[in-house]
């Protein structure tokens, strides 16, 4: 039997920091505000050059480099996202032509905040099976350019990131012990972000060409939200915990989507665990979406926060509405990385990069070359060529 283990992480943030006092510049509020109603004080925001794909491939080249994996040896890519840059292709895509991972097949996962742990399930369950031997897992998301910054209510909560693992099969009992996810459709008005094609026809004018984001930015009913949160939450640790055949008490540590800090610890008084045991990193990167447990577990394993057999429980929960949960045993043993191999590690993907553009070359001077495929276009071109 196989299992699937985390044998590395990685995560990206963008270098622009926007504090609360920032914020109050924009609209009426102020630090103290913001910080006793949600627990942030700053979150990042991501440059004009930096993407949903390109911090996506950046925390999935760091974990690769921990778990001393080639990216040819990569046979999945799920990237969990709700700020895609394209529909289509898929974010997962190009973070695979990034990486120059030939092998891998590729595609995102759209759960909101859930959606890492939905797609670190899916890429487990492929892996015990068989038909993966190691996947990498990604949250990515630039939440900056879906916030409406004039509402108050949702502006001061988000911020842009990335996080990833790279999971592996092996005979060895552990890695994720098990998981579970849920979703109720009804309430999915409550945390919602349009797509830009739903957007009513009036605004296709040279304010919404000029802008491709006008109304396509989040709304939430906070109160209700914070309700339902705080009660899955608690039933969804509860129950993983029983699947995995632990109690409360064998876990180490639960790192919770990175939402609002009164949920984590009302969460905590209803079960009847010490706040240490919640780990959170909020107060300086804010609410990422997808990425906001990634993160928060790279920052908890380089901060000494996770040992050898640890029990972890990672829970999301957000708009869909949806909620997922997991119990990983952690076995993770970062081995030492110099800065040749670093080097050499950027080399490799910078070569990927001049391949990917080889081979867009070729294909478009092979399409040149062959003409159009179809009879009525061979035509039309046999008859252009005879008016020249």
């Amino acid at each position: 039997m196989k299992f699937a283990h985390i044998v590395g992480w990685g995560r990206y943030l963008p270098n622009q920091i926007l504090t609360n006092h920032d914020i109050a510049q924009i609209v009426d509020t102020s630090d103290e505000w913001i910080y006793s109603r949600t627990g942030i004080h700053q979150r990042r925001i991501a440059s004009e050059k930096e993407t949903t794909a390109t911090m996506a491939f950046e925390a999935a080249a760091r974990a690769l480099a921990i778990a001393d994996l080639h990216p040819s040896q990569l046979d999945l890519i799920i990237v969990a996202s709700s700020t895609p840059e394209y529909i289509f292709p898929s974010t997962a895509s190009r973070v695979q032509d990034y990486l120059g991972a030939g092998n891998a097949g590729a595609f995102d996962l759209s759960a909101a905040c859930s959606g890492f742990v939905y797609a670190l399930n899916m890429a487990s369950q492929a892996v015990v099976t068989g038909s993966v031997r190691n996947a990498v897992v990604i949250g990515s998301e630039t939440m900056s350019r879906v916030v409406d910054w004039t509402d108050r209510a949702t502006c001061i909560l988000f911020g842009d990131g990335a996080g990833a693992v790279v999971l592996k099969g092996s005979e060895v009992p552990g890695g994720l012990m098990a998981a579970t996810m849920r979703s109720d459709g009804s309430g999915g008005d409550l945390l919602r972000l349009p797509a830009v094609y739903h957007n009513p026809v009036p605004t296709l004018g040279p304010e919404y060409l000029g802008n491709g984001h006008k109304d396509n930015t989040i709304a939430m009913h906070g109160r209700q939200i914070f309700r339902f949160a705080s009660e899955v939450v608690q039933s969804s640790i509860e129950e993983v915990t029983r699947q995995a055949g632990l109690t409360l008490d064998e876990i180490d540590l639960v790192i919770p989507h990175q939402a609002n800090g009164r949920i984590v610890e009302h969460v905590a008084k209803k079960l009847k665990m010490p706040m240490e045991k919640f780990y959170s990193n909020l107060e300086w990167i804010g609410n990422t979406s997808a990425a906001s447990i990634p993160i928060a577990l790279c920052d908890a394993a380089e901060g000494g926060r996770l040992q050898p057999d640890n029990n972890v429980i990672f829970i999301g929960f957000g708009g869909g509405l949806a909620w997922a949960s997991a119990v990983v045993k952690w076995d993770v043993r970062p081995p030492e990385i110099s800065a040749r191999e670093r080097e050499w590690g950027r080399m490799r993907y910078m070569i990927a990069r001049g391949r990917s553009r080889w081979r867009k070359m070729r294909r478009r001077v092979g399409a040149r070359i062959a003409g159009s495929p179809t009879p009525d276009a061979r035509l039309k071109d046999a008859n252009r060529r005879e008016d020249n």
